[in-house]
C-alpha cells in the first residue's frame, strides 16, 4: 500500500513538473516597430514569399516574418480590415471598409493591379483552397462576396442573416462563418452558394475569430463574453467551452501540435489543447499586451504574431484609453 502510494505522489510530482514546463513555453520573443500611426485589425502570413501583411489604418504594412525588417507598403486602403493570400494566383487581396472595395496587388512587387466592388464594410477575409475563390465577409450588408481570382469579379452574393465576422474552409466545399450580432455559426456551400446551416452558440455572445481542425471536423470560435466554444462542423453541436481572457477578436489553430491560440486584447493568449476529438484543456496562459486581440500564425516554426501599440493611462476606467502616436508594433510569441 505505501509503495503504491509512493508510486502515486512521484506521478503527480511528475505532472506538476510537466505542467510547470509547459506554462513557461511561449513568450514574447521580439518586438517589430513600425513607424506609422492608426488603428489595426487583421494580419496575415504570407508562407510562400515569408511576408507579414498588417492591416493598419489606411494602409497595409508588409514585414519579413523572418526578421521583422520592413519590405513595403500598400497605401490607400481606406478603413482596411483584412488581407487574402490567393498564392496560386499570385495575388493579395485587401478589405477596404471605408470605400466598399478590395485592392488588388502583386504578391512578389507589391504593386497595386485594380480594385474590385463588393458588398458594405468588407471585413474579413480568406482565400479558400478548395473553390480557389476569394471570400469576403461584408459587416454591414451582411452576407459574402465571392470574388474569382481570375477574372477579380464578384460572381456570387450569399447573404447571412447577420454582421459576420470570422470565417474557415474545411478543404471540402463548406464555409463556416461567424454572425456576431445572432450569436451562431453559419455554414454555406462554396459550389452552391446556399446557406446549409446556422449553428447556435448557446452560452456564447458576439462571436468573432473562428479556426478549425479539418482533421477532426472541430470549429474553434471565440466570443465576447470570454468562452471558446468547440463545435462538431458537421452537426453544430457544442463539443466543450473553455475560459478565455477578455476582449478577445482572433484564434488560430496549429494542426501539426494541436493547439489552439486565443488571443485577448486585455493582454494574454489562452492556449488550448486538442488532447482528442471530444476533449479539449486550457493548457497555459501568456503574457502579451494591451490591444494584442488578433493574431496569426507562422505554420513553419510556429511562431505567433499579434499587433498592438502603447496606451495613455485611463483616470476614468469606463472610457477607451488613447494609443500613444508612434507605438504601433508587432509582437512575436513562441519558444
Amino acid at each position: 500500500m505505501k509503495k503504491k502510494l509512493l508510486s502515486i505522489l512521484i506521478l503527480f510530482a511528475v505532472s506538476l513538473t510537466a505542467i510547470a514546463q509547459q506554462k513557461s513555453s511561449l513568450r514574447v520573443l521580439a518586438v517589430h516597430k513600425i513607424q506609422s500611426d492608426g488603428g489595426w485589425d487583421y494580419l496575415s502570413i504570407d508562407q510562400q514569399h515569408n511576408n507579414l501583411f498588417i492591416a493598419h489604418g489606411n494602409q497595409v504594412n508588409i514585414l519579413n516574418k523572418n526578421n521583422g525588417d520592413s519590405v513595403g507598403v500598400i497605401y490607400n486602403t481606406p478603413g482596411v480590415h483584412g488581407i487574402t493570400i490567393a498564392n496560386p494566383f499570385g495575388k493579395g487581396y485587401t478589405t477596404n471598409g471605408k470605400a466598399g472595395t478590395c485592392t488588388i496587388f502583386d504578391l512578389n512587387n507589391f504593386k497595386v493591379l485594380g480594385q474590385v466592388k463588393v458588398g458594405q464594410n468588407p471585413d474579413a477575409t480568406f482565400f479558400d483552397d478548395y473553390s480557389k475563390k476569394v471570400i469576403v465577409f461584408n459587416g454591414k450588408s451582411n452576407d459574402a462576396s465571392i470574388i474569382d481570382p481570375q477574372m477579380d469579379k464578384v460572381i456570387a452574393t450569399i447573404a447571412l442573416g447577420g454582421k459576420p465576422e470570422a470565417g474557415v474552409s474545411d478543404g471540402k466545399g463548406k464555409v463556416y462563418v461567424n454572425i456576431e450580432d445572432t450569436g451562431e455559426i453559419v455554414c454555406f456551400d462554396i459550389t452552391s452558394y446556399k446557406v446549409l446551416s446556422r449553428y447556435k452558440l448557446k452560452g456564447g455572445e458576439e462571436p468573432s475569430g473562428l479556426a478549425i481542425d479539418r482533421l477532426t471536423s472541430r470549429l474553434f470560435t471565440v466570443c465576447a463574453n470570454k468562452l471558446m466554444f468547440i463545435l462538431d462542423a458537421k452537426t453544430g453541436k457544442q463539443i466543450a467551452s473553455l475560459p478565455i481572457g477578455d476582449n478577445c477578436d482572433g484564434v488560430v489553430f496549429d494542426p501539426a501540435t494541436k493547439l489552439a491560440y486565443s488571443a485577448n486584447g486585455a493582454g494574454s493568449i489562452t492556449v488550448v489543447k486538442e488532447i482528442s476529438a471530444n476533449k479539449f484543456v486550457v493548457q497555459e496562459t501568456v503574457s502579451t499586451a494591451v490591444g494584442a486581440r488578433t493574431i496569426a500564425i507562422d505554420l513553419t516554426n510556429h511562431h505567433l504574431f499579434l499587433p498592438t501599440a502603447n496606451f495613455e493611462k485611463s483616470i476614468d476606467a469606463s472610457q477607451r484609453p488613447h494609443r500613444i502616436a508612434g507605438s504601433f508594433k508587432i509582437l512575436e510569441v513562441g519558444k
